[in-house]
């Protein structure tokens, strides 16, 4: 029965990367530390191609699917077959753990004099130093594990006190703004001088308090005295003919500001009466276009009725033009298959001789030279009207042995309709000519088809391979001053002997 791999313990076993290194007494070897966070490994774990994780960073590597190793890449070691972490494929390093668990450590808090071995670092020191600076949870400061308390109680602003008038908690850093609405925060009167009112009660000590100063009543008409409340009555009757006179001022200033609005409101009542009359032209204006817009929307609704007839009708007419267009192209393709059969046709000779015009000569050498067009295939001629079918291809800057150096001149039997009629293999004798236009020294090629090679056998496909004559003309000969080649144009031909035949 097979055993099942070891695979790293989950991350409720071991939640955390590796020790960090500060905490190393003695000198930090590279086999004690972790490839993926460079940290003291902790719990570690060695991959099949041989490199060591912290048990946390392997499940964290691989919880989402094989990884490649990083380390392995880094190192130009990576193999398909073991380089690729994934579940199951580590086990437990249990002699580097020890190794590690015995190693010197120390605290790397500041003024912690801590010693003793990584294992107890982790059980007893990690997380509880009393040095170890942690932030509050309430204002984020930063400060030492073992002055929390102090800082909770007497630093923290956002620490929650109760106020000692209302019992209410608030934060320290409000303390202001709570006493300016605490209900029970003491009050002074300003009047009596009374102590420790609280100011849900100081508006209803103010009402009967006979020391605190108001206001006179006659400050509304220009009297900017105050007075205490048991005085209100004595300072009326010591000042009754200022405030009188300060009376009769006010009603003068007062029929003069209402002789003032009279005459505001007769000239709001014209403007009013010319809105009125403005109002019924702009009636009217507003009924003629109202009957202008409906005549519009009418005219609209029957234009937009009549646009997409329209339209139905240009659509109509676009997909009988495309119709159309595709039937002039399928005509036109018909068109070039038949000019290009009729060219052939024209060029085609049935008696076993096949002279072939090459024009453009300087161009096409060079598109063969760039391997654009390096071969060229002649029209197809017959040794009789039903008789072999063949064509040329030509290299003009050469094939095989011949590239680069010479023109290469080769033979080609055809698929033809009168095959079954024929007598197979082809073993009639080829001559291929580069013909000398000044008709003095033709270059002249002959062979006789060799009856065992595929090429003169009964093709099978369009056309069987193509043999002759990869050294038939030196390029040198034709790059020189020669009567080969006439206003750009050579002439090539073919004769096959009809003997046999």
């Amino acid at each position: 029965m097979a055993t099942q791999e070891p695979s790293p313990p989950s991350s409720m076993e071991s939640n955390k990367p590796g020790f960090p290194k500060k905490i190393l007494g003695n000198k930090l070897e590279d086999k004690h530390l972790c490839n993926c966070c460079h940290n003291i490994l902790r719990r570690p774990f060695q991959a099949q191609c041989g490199h060591r994780f912290c048990s946390y960073c392997f499940n964290s590597t691989v919880s989402n699917g094989p990884q490649k190793c990083s380390a392995c890449i880094k190192e130009d070691i990576f193999e398909e077959t073991t380089s690729v972490l994934k579940q199951g494929c580590a086990f437990p390093d249990n002699a580097v753990r020890r190794e590690v668990e015995n190693l010197l450590a120390v605290c790397i808090n500041e003024s912690c004099g801590w010693k003793g071995s990584i294992k107890e670092y982790e059980v007893n020191h990690e997380g509880k130093c009393e040095f170890m600076i942690v932030p509050c949870p309430s204002c984020k400061e930063r400060i030492r594990f073992n002055e929390q308390e102090r800082h909770n109680e007497r630093e923290c602003p956002e620490r929650t006190l109760n106020c000692k008038y209302c019992k209410e908690p608030f934060h320290f850093k409000n303390i202001k703004a709570h006493d300016e609405i605490c209900p029970k925060y003491p009050m002074i009167c300003e009047g009596c001088a009374k102590k420790k009112i609280p100011r849900e009660k100081y508006v209803d000590h103010i009402k009967f308090c006979g020391k605190f100063r108001t206001p006179c009543r006659f400050h509304v008409v220009g009297c900017d005295m105050s007075v205490e409340k048991e005085k209100i009555h004595d300072h009326e009757r010591a000042f009754a003919y200022e405030h009188l006179n300060l009376l009769l001022s006010v009603g003068a200033a007062l029929e003069l500001q209402l002789h003032s609005e009279k005459t505001k409101v007769a000239e709001l009542g014209r403007r009013c009466t010319e809105l009125e009359v403005k109002a019924g032209t702009f009636e009217n204006v507003v009924c003629v276009l109202n009957r202008e817009v409906e005549r519009f929307a009418t005219t609209m609704e029957a234009s937009n009725r009549q646009h997409k007839l329209d339209q139905d009708k240009i659509e109509a007419l676009s997909n009988k033009v495309r119709q159309l267009e595709r039937t002039v192209g399928l005509k036109d393709l018909t068109v070039a298959e038949m000019e290009g059969r009729l060219r052939e046709m024209s060029a085609t000779t049935f008696d076993g001789v096949f002279v072939w015009r090459i024009s453009d000569f300087a161009k096409k050498r060079q598109d063969a030279i760039a391997g654009r067009a390096p071969a060229m295939f002649s029209p197809a001629f017959y040794t009789s009207k039903y008789g072999y079918k063949m064509c040329l291809r030509i290299y003009l800057n050469g094939d095989g042995t011949g590239r680069g150096s010479h023109l290469s001149l080769f033979f080609v039997v055809m698929r033809g309709l009168s095959d079954a009629l024929l007598k197979w293999p082809f073993n009639q004798k080829v001559t291929l000519m580069l013909l000398d236009q000044s008709n003095r020294e033709h270059i002249i090629d002959a062979f006789r088809p060799d009856v065992t090679s595929s090429s003169f056998q009964r093709p099978v496909s369009e056309m069987n391979i193509a043999s002759g004559c990869p050294l038939f003309c030196p390029l040198s000969k034709l790059d020189t001053k020669n009567s080969y080649i006439r206003d750009d144009t050579i002439f090539i031909k073919a004769i096959v002997d009809l003997t046999g035949l």
